[in-house]
């Protein structure tokens, strides 16, 4: 999505350098890793225990991520043993490592059940054929001939950068209260960038581990996939950011997964609710032209061109294009037909 207006945000820490962890409070560590993508890094956290220490969120599943930690764990605070894995949620940077480090520790890994399951059933479909739902859900956005191949090509590749998730693991639920070392933290559910998101909150440290749900210079992705077409995961996205304004005070510092530590929780909040807010005016200003199908309404709703040549982004785009059209037909102010080669054309209700 475009990047909403950010608000003045405090930011009170540099980035660790490679191989070097932070620690941001008392006994909490933060830990930067490089991805091979646009988006280049991964924050993770690593807290003191009485005994050794947790990791929150682990980066993927790849050699350079294995050595960078072997050398971290070869030194200092995290020589000492792992008591156990806790996942913000199932996509590849935060759990792709969570197998690796669970068997080699012998340690639980703490996850949703809903980011658990769905993690293993998409790492199922590693090197699967594309299935006939999938197809038919790329061109009912509009995809051409060519882009419909290249998905084809594409499909199965999320658990290339997964390490099998253990065959058990420990429930995390929305409200539960769990000790880590001297401080108690709470689960706080919330939903719309993935199935069953969770943050991590300390109200003795003053700290929220955000994962993905909020992040300081960019936005979420909320996306509707084949799976499930009429989905509504911004709904649950807009829910989910007024429950962290009423169960989470003003002033924690914020533990993001991308970019930095920040502070203005709040204000943060608003300005995303106000970002995605603006981009739905835009598109059904782009509607009021006549029906439109979800590549037409591409340039409403991202700062930057999405092509066929990166089917990544258009993955991505088209996944949130539908969310918002979802969600306006939830509003009842939009409504869908589909033509006679299966494309679908939004328009506005009358």
């Amino acid at each position: 999505m475009p990047k909403p207006e950010i608000a003045a945000l405090q930011y009170p820490f540099e980035p660790p350098a490679p191989g070097h962890a932070v620690e941001v409070a008392s006994g909490v560590h933060w830990i930067r890793l490089s991805m091979p993508f646009r988006l280049d890094h991964i924050n993770v956290w690593a807290i003191d225990t009485h005994d050794g220490w947790v990791l929150v969120d682990t980066g993927l599943n790849d050699p350079g991520t294995v050595a960078a930690w072997l050398a971290l764990m070869a030194q200092g605070p995290l020589a000492r043993p792992l008591q156990g894995v806790y996942a913000t949620h199932m996509h590849p940077d935060h759990v792709g490592l969570a197998g690796w480090f669970t068997r080699r520790a012998g340690v639980p890994l703490h996850m949703s059940r809903l980011e658990y399951l769905t993690c293993r059933v998409m790492h199922a479909d590693t090197s699967r054929e594309a299935p006939p739902d999938g197809v038919l859900f790329c061109r009912r956005a509009g995809w051409s001939e060519a882009a419909i191949e290249s998905y084809r090509s594409r499909f199965g590749s999320f658990g290339k950068h997964i390490h099998a998730l253990p065959e058990s693991f420990r429930r995390l639920q929305d409200g539960e209260r769990i000790p880590l070392g001297p401080h108690g933290w709470q689960v706080v559910g919330t939903s719309g960038h993935s199935p069953e998101h969770v943050c991590l909150y300390c109200p003795d440290l003053k700290l929220l581990i955000a994962g993905d749900q909020v992040l300081p210079r960019i936005s979420s992705n909320v996306s509707v996939f084949a799976s499930e077409p009429q989905a509504n995961p911004l709904k649950e996205w807009y829910d989910s950011l007024e429950k962290l304004l009423q169960d989470v005070p003003a002033d924690v510092l914020v533990l993001p997964s991308h970019n930095e530590p920040f502070y203005g929780l709040h204000e943060r909040l608003h300005s995303l609710k106000a970002g995605q807010t603006e981009a739905l005016k835009r598109l059904r200003q782009q509607l009021r032209s006549g029906p439109q199908r979800i590549v037409d309404v591409f340039p409403a709703l991202f700062h930057r061109a999405i092509g066929e040549q990166d089917g990544q982004q258009l993955s991505l785009a088209t996944g949130e294009a539908v969310a918002c059209m979802n969600y306006l037909i939830a509003e009842r102010a939009v409504e869908c037909t589909v033509d006679g080669n299966g494309v679908a054309w939004y328009a506005l209700k009358q």
